[in-house]
Order: structure tokens, then C-alpha cells, then sequence
């Protein structure tokens, strides 16, 4: 997949918020935190990025060298109807895979729900690390009349 555009989001866009974070569990509630100093809990987007971010943070620790001992990255770039988060892990063996899994399995769940919850998303594999992001965008739907109140 493509790597992001990382042109301007949109007008009043901030700087990235990056963090480097040990490749252990206890990070990825640290990476939680990390969403939370960027979007406050008051954005309209930030539980869903909350949990998507979770996912990233977990794949890179479960199944990238950086839970062997090394780190991931994690930059957040907010404005007010998109943000784009992406997580820089250590690499694996092969490129991540948003394939479906058994109904009693525990895990492989992450991707699709990013591929299902975000507006667009993708990888990137150089120099032996990979990197995920995704974009949610708050999309505004008019709300439609009911046929009896015309």
C-alpha cells in the first residue's frame, strides 16, 4: 500500500506529537495517552483513533522486532475533522496482513478493524521496519426529514 501523503491535513493542523516507546506491553497504554495529549478526550474522533492506536501499538509489540527488545514510534497530526496516526515498529519477517480470522481466535483482529473503522490506511516497509498508519475523518451526514414531517 501506498505510504501516506504527508502534505498539510487541512487549515489548522498541528506539528506531529512523536514519541519513541519501549517494545513492551505497559507501552501501549503509554501510546493511548500519547492520542490522548494530542486529540483531549473531547475529540469527536478520539475513541476510535484511541483503539486503533492500541492495535498498531499491539501488532508492533506481538509481532515485530520490537518486542524483542527494541521500540516503536508513534506520531500523531491532528486538525479539527482528521487525524492521521502511524506507528514505525521494527520490522518482521513479512508485511502485515489484514486477512480474517477464525471466529474462536484470539487474536488477528487488528488490521481488519483499522481497515474497517478508518477512512483510509496503509504500510510501508524500508530499512527493515515497517510502518502503519491510518486517517480518520469526521464526515458530517445531513440529517434527513422524515416523510411525515413534510
Amino acid at each position: 500500500m501506498a505510504p501516506p501523503d504527508f502534505h498539510q491535513l487541512e487549515e489548522g493542523d498541528q506539528e506531529p506529537l512523536v514519541v519513541r516507546f519501549p517494545g513492551i506491553p505497559s507501552q501501549v497504554a503509554r501510546a493511548r495517552g500519547l492520542v490522548t495529549a494530542a486529540l483531549g478526550r473531547d475529540h469527536p474522533l478520539y475513541d476510535d483513533c484511541v483503539l486503533l492506536t492500541s492495535e498498531l501499538a499491539t501488532n508492533a509489540i506481538l509481532h515485530s522486532r520490537s518486542g524483542n527488545g527494541g521500540s516503536f514510534t508513534v506520531s500523531v497530526r491532528a486538525a479539527e475533522s482528521l487525524v492521521r496516526v502511524l506507528v514505525k515498529d521494527g520490522g518482521s519477517s513479512g508485511p502485515p496482513c489484514a486477512c480474517r480470522t477464525e471466529t474462536q481466535a484470539t487474536s488477528g483482529r487488528g488490521l481488519p478493524l483499522i481497515e474497517t473503522l478508518s477512512h483510509r490506511w496503509g504500510f510501508v516497509r524500508e530499512n527493515g521496519a515497517t510502518s502503519v498508519w491510518f486517517e480518520l475523518r469526521q464526515v458530517m451526514i445531513p440529517a434527513q426529514r422524515s416523510p411525515e414531517a413534510v
